[in-house]
Protein backbone atom coordinates (compact mmCIF):
# COMPACT_ATOMS: atom_id res chain seq x y z
CA UNK A 1 0.00 0.00 0.00
CA UNK A 2 2.85 2.43 0.60
CA UNK A 3 4.28 1.36 -2.60
CA UNK A 4 0.67 2.80 -4.37
CA UNK A 5 0.97 5.74 -2.05
CA UNK A 6 4.61 6.46 -3.01
CA UNK A 7 3.98 6.02 -6.93
CA UNK A 8 1.28 8.06 -6.69
CA UNK A 9 2.84 10.97 -4.80
CA UNK A 10 5.93 10.39 -7.38
CA UNK A 11 3.48 10.99 -10.14
CA UNK A 12 1.58 13.83 -8.56
CA UNK A 13 4.35 15.49 -8.45
CA UNK A 14 6.23 15.40 -11.62
CA UNK A 15 2.88 16.65 -13.30
CA UNK A 16 2.98 19.75 -10.95
CA UNK A 17 6.56 20.88 -11.86
CA UNK A 18 5.67 20.10 -15.47
CA UNK A 19 2.97 22.56 -14.86
CA UNK A 20 4.97 25.79 -13.13
CA UNK A 21 7.70 25.48 -15.94
CA UNK A 22 8.08 28.61 -17.65
CA UNK A 23 6.86 28.64 -21.18
CA UNK A 24 8.63 30.81 -23.14
CA UNK A 25 7.40 29.68 -26.47
CA UNK A 26 3.65 30.61 -25.19
CA UNK A 27 4.34 33.89 -23.42
CA UNK A 28 6.33 35.14 -26.70
CA UNK A 29 3.17 34.40 -28.55
CA UNK A 30 1.22 36.02 -26.16
CA UNK A 31 3.39 38.89 -26.40
CA UNK A 32 3.35 39.22 -30.32
CA UNK A 33 -0.27 38.76 -30.47
CA UNK A 34 -0.48 41.69 -28.16
CA UNK A 35 1.14 43.56 -30.00
CA UNK A 36 -0.34 42.99 -33.54
CA UNK A 37 -3.55 44.23 -32.49
CA UNK A 38 -3.67 47.18 -31.47
CA UNK A 39 -7.53 48.36 -31.79
CA UNK A 40 -8.46 51.74 -32.62
CA UNK A 41 -12.46 53.22 -32.01
CA UNK A 42 -13.97 55.13 -34.57
CA UNK A 43 -15.17 58.31 -33.26
CA UNK A 44 -18.83 59.20 -32.82
CA UNK A 45 -20.38 60.27 -35.64
CA UNK A 46 -22.13 63.84 -35.12
CA UNK A 47 -25.78 63.98 -35.63
CA UNK A 48 -27.20 67.13 -37.02
CA UNK A 49 -29.63 68.82 -34.20
CA UNK A 50 -32.88 67.88 -34.66
CA UNK A 51 -34.94 70.90 -36.32
CA UNK A 52 -38.43 71.37 -35.42
CA UNK A 53 -41.51 71.27 -38.42
CA UNK A 54 -44.34 73.45 -38.61
CA UNK A 55 -46.80 72.57 -40.15
CA UNK A 56 -48.38 75.18 -42.50
CA UNK A 57 -51.33 73.29 -44.06
CA UNK A 58 -53.77 73.64 -41.43
CA UNK A 59 -55.88 76.09 -43.59
CA UNK A 60 -56.45 73.57 -46.49
CA UNK A 61 -59.01 70.77 -46.53
CA UNK A 62 -59.52 67.75 -43.96
CA UNK A 63 -57.83 64.49 -45.87
CA UNK A 64 -61.18 62.92 -43.85
CA UNK A 65 -63.83 64.68 -45.19
CA UNK A 66 -65.90 63.99 -48.34
CA UNK A 67 -64.40 66.66 -51.07
CA UNK A 68 -67.95 67.12 -52.41
CA UNK A 69 -71.62 66.08 -50.59
CA UNK A 70 -72.91 63.72 -52.79
CA UNK A 71 -76.47 63.48 -52.54
CA UNK A 72 -77.06 59.00 -51.54
CA UNK A 73 -80.73 58.77 -52.78
CA UNK A 74 -79.55 60.81 -56.16
CA UNK A 75 -77.26 57.83 -56.97
CA UNK A 76 -79.70 55.47 -55.70
CA UNK A 77 -82.00 55.89 -58.51
CA UNK A 78 -80.78 53.85 -61.45
CA UNK A 79 -83.91 52.10 -62.34
CA UNK A 80 -84.19 50.19 -59.01
CA UNK A 81 -80.69 48.01 -59.63
CA UNK A 82 -80.48 45.73 -56.87
CA UNK A 83 -79.01 41.93 -56.74
CA UNK A 84 -82.30 39.66 -56.42
CA UNK A 85 -82.93 37.71 -52.72
CA UNK A 86 -85.51 35.34 -53.99
CA UNK A 87 -84.18 34.08 -56.41
CA UNK A 88 -82.39 30.51 -55.62
CA UNK A 89 -78.64 30.39 -55.98
CA UNK A 90 -77.06 28.29 -58.83
CA UNK A 91 -73.69 26.21 -58.27
CA UNK A 92 -71.48 28.03 -59.91
CA UNK A 93 -72.61 31.72 -57.63
CA UNK A 94 -70.37 30.35 -54.94
CA UNK A 95 -66.73 30.95 -56.80
CA UNK A 96 -65.46 33.92 -57.87
CA UNK A 97 -65.43 34.32 -61.82
CA UNK A 98 -61.37 34.76 -61.91
CA UNK A 99 -61.35 30.91 -60.84
CA UNK A 100 -64.12 29.63 -63.73
CA UNK A 101 -62.65 28.28 -67.05
CA UNK A 102 -64.81 28.40 -70.17
CA UNK A 103 -63.65 24.73 -71.36
CA UNK A 104 -65.85 24.18 -74.71
CA UNK A 105 -69.25 24.62 -75.89
CA UNK A 106 -72.03 21.79 -76.58
CA UNK A 107 -74.49 22.48 -79.82
CA UNK A 108 -77.69 20.52 -79.76
CA UNK A 109 -80.05 22.02 -82.64
CA UNK A 110 -80.63 25.36 -81.74
CA UNK A 111 -79.01 25.29 -78.18
CA UNK A 112 -76.18 26.16 -77.09
CA UNK A 113 -74.15 25.59 -73.96
CA UNK A 114 -71.08 26.55 -72.55
CA UNK A 115 -69.14 24.69 -70.43
CA UNK A 116 -67.31 25.52 -67.27
CA UNK A 117 -64.96 24.03 -65.49
CA UNK A 118 -64.92 25.20 -62.01
CA UNK A 119 -62.02 25.38 -59.16
CA UNK A 120 -62.71 21.74 -58.38
CA UNK A 121 -62.36 20.55 -61.39
CA UNK A 122 -66.20 20.11 -62.50
CA UNK A 123 -67.28 20.77 -65.34
CA UNK A 124 -70.82 22.84 -65.66
CA UNK A 125 -73.53 23.06 -68.49
CA UNK A 126 -74.69 26.84 -68.91
CA UNK A 127 -77.12 28.77 -71.05
CA UNK A 128 -78.03 32.44 -71.48
CA UNK A 129 -80.57 32.90 -68.23
CA UNK A 130 -77.82 31.24 -65.78
CA UNK A 131 -75.93 32.94 -62.90
CA UNK A 132 -71.71 32.48 -62.43
CA UNK A 133 -69.79 34.30 -60.15
CA UNK A 134 -70.23 36.01 -56.80
CA UNK A 135 -71.79 38.93 -58.01
CA UNK A 136 -74.84 38.18 -59.83
CA UNK A 137 -73.32 37.26 -62.96
CA UNK A 138 -76.67 36.77 -65.60
CA UNK A 139 -74.69 35.29 -68.88
CA UNK A 140 -76.18 37.28 -71.70
CA UNK A 141 -74.64 35.18 -74.53
CA UNK A 142 -72.68 31.70 -75.45
CA UNK A 143 -70.28 32.08 -78.16
CA UNK A 144 -67.45 29.72 -79.62
CA UNK A 145 -64.81 32.18 -78.30
CA UNK A 146 -66.43 33.07 -75.00
CA UNK A 147 -69.60 33.76 -72.44
CA UNK A 148 -70.56 36.96 -71.58
CA UNK A 149 -71.73 37.88 -68.48
CA UNK A 150 -73.26 40.72 -66.62
CA UNK A 151 -72.94 41.23 -62.75
CA UNK A 152 -74.17 44.03 -60.82
CA UNK A 153 -72.12 45.30 -58.13
CA UNK A 154 -71.94 48.04 -55.44
CA UNK A 155 -71.24 51.37 -56.77
CA UNK A 156 -69.96 52.64 -53.01
CA UNK A 157 -72.42 55.15 -52.17
CA UNK A 158 -75.33 52.53 -51.47
CA UNK A 159 -76.22 51.31 -54.95
CA UNK A 160 -75.71 48.78 -57.48
CA UNK A 161 -73.96 49.47 -60.68
CA UNK A 162 -73.86 46.85 -63.83
CA UNK A 163 -70.73 45.55 -65.01
CA UNK A 164 -69.51 43.62 -67.90
CA UNK A 165 -66.95 40.11 -67.63
CA UNK A 166 -66.48 37.32 -70.06
CA UNK A 167 -65.08 34.20 -69.58
CA UNK A 168 -63.02 33.48 -72.40
CA UNK A 169 -62.18 29.52 -73.91
CA UNK A 170 -59.40 28.80 -72.21
CA UNK A 171 -58.34 31.48 -69.91
CA UNK A 172 -57.74 31.07 -66.79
Amino acid sequence: MSFKFNSSLLLLTILLSACSKSNDDLRSFIDETKSKHLGSVQPLPTFEPYKNFTYSASELRDPFEAAFEADVNQNNDNSGLRPSTSRPKEPLESYPLDTLRMVGILVQRENTWGLVKDPNNVVHRVQTGNYAGQNEGQIVSVTEKQIDIIEIIPDGLGGYIERTAALAIGSK
